[in-house]
């Protein structure tokens, strides 16, 4: 089951992407009910493309809250386009999903 959940809408001219990510986003100076350091594990790298195009890269520390949400407009996507999400973490685990846009054209 993929780490990366996508949801599009289109409003007017643009069109809406959140993300929304599973990830434990650990900053290495927490610690468990023992007292215990929790290992650092948080994603380094976030890379959004439309139809392979480079959209945005994010480079990310461990200072981000647990299963982050994104939220960004796009122009001049239409029926049909491919957004890809994929990140990469400190630990070298990764990720990547594919979405088809598809807006109901009904008036």
């Amino acid at each position: 089951m993929p780490s990366i959940k996508i949801r599009t809408q289109q409003i007017g001219d643009q069109t809406e992407i959140r993300l929304l990510i599973r990830h434990p986003m650990e900053n290495g100076r927490n610690r468990d009910a023992n007292g215990e350091l929790i290992p650092a594990h948080f994603i380094v790298e976030l890379d959004i493309r439309h139809n392979k195009n480079p959209v945005i890269l994010v480079h990310m520390a461990g200072s981000i809250a647990r299963n982050p949400f994104f939220s960004f407009r796009l122009n001049n996507a239409a029926n049909g386009d491919i957004i890809t999400a994929s990140w990469t973490d400190n630990r070298q685990l990764s990720d990547s999903v594919e979405h088809t846009l598809y807006f109901d054209q009904r008036t």
